[in-house]
């Protein structure tokens, strides 16, 4: 019978255009010791360390894990680096959280991380020629077609991207380790920004940032001595699909909806909008939101843009279901934590300790991440109770 686990640490640098004041070493430690703080436990009490980071090429850099292990405290304990393109930040916690499940290990520490300003993902997303299909816009001119036809598909007006950009820089400028800091944003503001790829303007889309992400998870038997209340982790989900097939659904991924489809099994949730008291979803352009409320089951098809402008995901409106109180990623996107800072944002709301962006009374909440071209997925719903 598998181990219960949970998060009993949280650890998260500030997040910002550079950080200049520490190396990468640097920059996952800082995150690591204030995840220990958290659980009030030292680099003793690890077991072993799992890594992630987003695709090496990001910041020409391989195998990040020969030299992380003493900065992490590993020396001698095991160690494991996964990739998952951008969603492997939630995919990092899900593999820390199996070691931990499967009872090879008894507490664990996981941290994800990135220094975009040490990076070009401009040129690594830019695809060599003459192999392969020319693209040299980045995330946002492989996605904007996508976001396009899901606009002709559900007639959603301009606007809804528009609604989703304000509202989560609103929440993020209660989160204090948000990048973008904008409390007095408005729409005219977003509306009037450049546009950068159509539909998508400047302010609807993520800032590049650095930033590190840290998590202990702990078994049963630990998480109950924890001096901190723990987030019981209550289902895991991976799927992944091929980036390019005959048919392939790229506005609503199958992939995304199988994986859904299994975590809310495993936690028991059969109506995710009125079951979940809040979300942290992987946003990185303002219209994955409408898009992504489709896709997870919190809308019927075509209805997503509907929940969006009635502000039905905002902390601020008293929406019934609040989407990225954190800030999301439209706030801060070091793109190889980006995930596991959904996944670390939903264990604070059931803990209680979300501070100004906290939903009250939280208990069930879901963390999700993708990557690649909408095509690898990873998601997790944790709870205040075990069950």
């Amino acid at each position: 019978m598998a181990e219960l686990a949970a998060v009993v640490g949280i650890g998260q640098t500030k997040y910002q255009t550079k950080h200049k004041d520490v190396s990468i070493a640097g920059l996952v430690r800082d995150a690591a010791f204030k995840a220990l703080q958290d659980a009030e436990l030292t680099w003793d009490d690890i077991d072993a360390v799992i890594v992630g980071k987003a695709p090496d090429m990001f910041e020409g850099m391989v195998m990040p894990e020969l030299y992380l292990t003493d900065a992490l405290g590993c020396n001698g304990k095991p160690m494991l680096r996964v990739h998952t393109a951008g969603s492997v930040g939630g995919s990092t916690a899900i593999v820390a959280a199996s070691y931990v499940q499967s009872g090879m290990f008894k507490r664990i520490l996981t941290v994800t991380y990135e220094k975009q300003s040490e990076s070009n993902a401009m040129w690594a997303l830019s695809n060599a020629q003459p192999f392969s299909p020319h693209l040299n816009a980045g995330a946002g001119g492989f996605f904007a077609p996508i976001i396009r036809e899901y606009m002709r598909r559900t007639k959603a007006p301009s606007d809804a991207g528009i609604k989703v950009a304000v509202k989560d820089r609103l929440h993020g400028a209660r989160n204090p380790l948000a990048h973008l800091q904008l409390p007095n944003i408005t729409t005219k503001e977003v509306e009037e920004s450049p546009m950068l790829w159509e539909p998508l303007r400047f302010l609807e889309s993520c800032p590049s940032s650095d930033g590190a992400c840290a998590l202990v998870i702990s078994n049963e038997e630990l998480a109950k001595q924890s001096p901190k209340k723990p987030a019981w982790i209550r289902g895991t989900a991976m799927r992944s699909e091929p980036t390019m097939y005959a048919g392939r659904e790229e506005v609503s991924p199958r992939a995304g909806i199988d994986c859904a489809k299994d975590v809310y099994a495993q936690a028991g949730v059969t109506n995710p909008r009125k079951d979940f008291d809040c979300a942290e979803v992987y946003v990185p352009f303002s219209w994955y939101e409408p898009m992504w409320l489709e896709n997870l089951g919190f809308a019927e098809k075509g209805e997503g843009w509907k929940m969006t402008l009635e502000g039905a995901t905002s902390l601020d409106d008293n929406g019934d279901i609040p989407w990225n109180c954190s800030g999301g990623v439209l706030s801060s996107n070091p793109i190889g934590a980006s995930g596991m800072i959904r996944f670390a944002e939903a264990a604070r709301q059931v803990r209680g300790d979300a501070g100004d962006h906290q939903v009250e009374g939280a208990k069930l909440a879901l963390g999700h991440a993708y990557g690649g071209g909408a095509q690898f997925f990873a998601m997790w719903v944790v709870g205040s109770e075990k069950a």
